[in-house]
């Protein structure tokens, strides 16, 4: 593993500049893959890894940092649920663990550090200082990932029926007799000008 300066310079040039969140997202996924024992995500311990993360904030970008894990690697899941929490799964050793970082440590940065004037600023101090205790809940989990949803996975790409537009990853959806992309069957997060 690297340096803790040594992530934030890679955090920095990732995410275009360093604050809290980043400090933050290095210190979480630390954290994480101390707790697993894997000690060279981005070397010997590549392929065992899968992160799951809960938000699109810039602990992410961090997270990615550390971890190696990426979304066009297949190896960083993106999970919608708004928190500040990743999940470190070692696939070779069929374990997990969710760590959530806690709201009280903002208070703890404040009571820290109060003659910092800028939350950022406390909050980047803070988040360097504090122990892991202070920072973060952990719970080991289990998660099972999906052959599909592995890095590396090669599967059949289907055709939707009504844009034609290739399907892979098993993302397809059957209705009636119809095999059709998520957007064509509903679940669009997007709404199409004209047709």
């Amino acid at each position: 593993m690297m340096t803790f300066d040594e992530y934030v310079d890679l955090a920095a040039a990732a995410h275009g500049h360093i604050c809290a969140g980043q400090i933050l997202g290095i210190r979480l996924a630390v954290h994480g893959l101390a707790l697993l024992g894997l000690d060279d995500p981005t070397g010997a311990h590549r392929k065992r890894l899968v992160t799951y993360v809960e938000i699109d904030r810039c602990a992410t970008d961090a997270i990615g940092v550390v971890t190696g894990c990426r979304l066009g690697k297949r190896s960083l899941k993106f999970m919608d649920f708004g928190k500040m929490a990743a999940t470190f799964c070692d696939l070779e050793a069929g374990r997990a663990v969710r760590v959530a970082a806690l709201e009280s440590s903002k208070q703890r940065a404040r009571e820290l550090y109060p003659e910092i004037e800028s939350k950022n600023e406390q909050q980047m101090r803070a988040y360097r200082d504090l122990p892991d205790a202070e920072l973060f809940a952990h719970e080991w989990v289990t998660v099972e990932v999906g052959a599909q949803d592995l890095p590396g996975f090669k599967g059949p790409r289907v055709v939707c029926a009504s844009c034609g537009e290739g399907i892979s990853f098993q993302r397809e959806a059957t209705i009636g007799e119809l095999t059709l992309c998520r957007g064509c069957a509903g679940q669009a997060y997007y709404k199409p000008l004209m047709k």
